[in-house]
């Protein structure tokens, strides 16, 4: 039995060996591609979040997208408890609307919490939160009355976080290179 550790032992040894070499990998052209092989061999996860202090523009990102998730949380919220308590025409849409926009409510939040950990993931889900946001603040903007404010704080919103994300500044502290944007 103590053969068969040692065989395993030797071949994940022999593993490492390979993977901090660069051997039985692909060479790639990312700019990054270098420093991923250099946290692989040290045992950091793909990952982790880059060193150093986070970008304002970053961390704005970050705020205005909590901010989005927070609103939208909220509303959830409003809906289904007017779908359950109220009197709509139909309860069982406004209670189906109340929990879609909860799960909606997930994706600005959590890709809000990517962006404060600065976690490369999390880009993505937070552009198309605001490519999401935009047809919603024209359609706010198009029924007139009140929603017009609702509409224009949404548009600023969704294009100054799009802005910061598309940002130099930001696509680096995330460890986005230039190819990789």
């Amino acid at each position: 039995m103590s053969s068969k550790k040692s065989a395993t032992g030797k071949s994940a040894t022999a593993k490492k060996a390979q993977r901090a070499t660069g051997q039985g990998q692909k060479a790639t052209a990312r700019p990054g591609a270098e420093a991923a092989k250099a946290a692989d061999a040290a045992g950091a996860p793909a990952d982790a979040a880059p060193t150093g202090p986070r970008p304002a523009r970053l961390t704005a990102a970050a705020v205005l997208a909590a901010a989005e998730g927070v609103v939208l949380l909220g509303f959830g919220v409003y809906v289904l408890i007017m779908g359950l308590t109220g009197d709509p025409e139909s309860p069982q849409q406004a209670e189906m609307l109340g929990v879609t926009v909860l799960a909606l409510a997930l994706l600005p939040l959590l890709a809000a919490r990517g962006l404060w950990l600065r976690r490369r993931w999390s880009r993505g889900p937070a552009t198309i939160t605001q490519l999401m946001a935009l047809p919603v603040a024209w359609t706010l903007v198009q029924n007139g009355g009140g929603l017009i404010a609702a509409g224009v704080a949404t548009g600023v919103v969704a294009l100054a976080v799009l802005a910061l994300l598309i940002n130099p500044t930001a696509t680096e502290a995330l460890g986005i290179g230039p190819r990789d944007a």
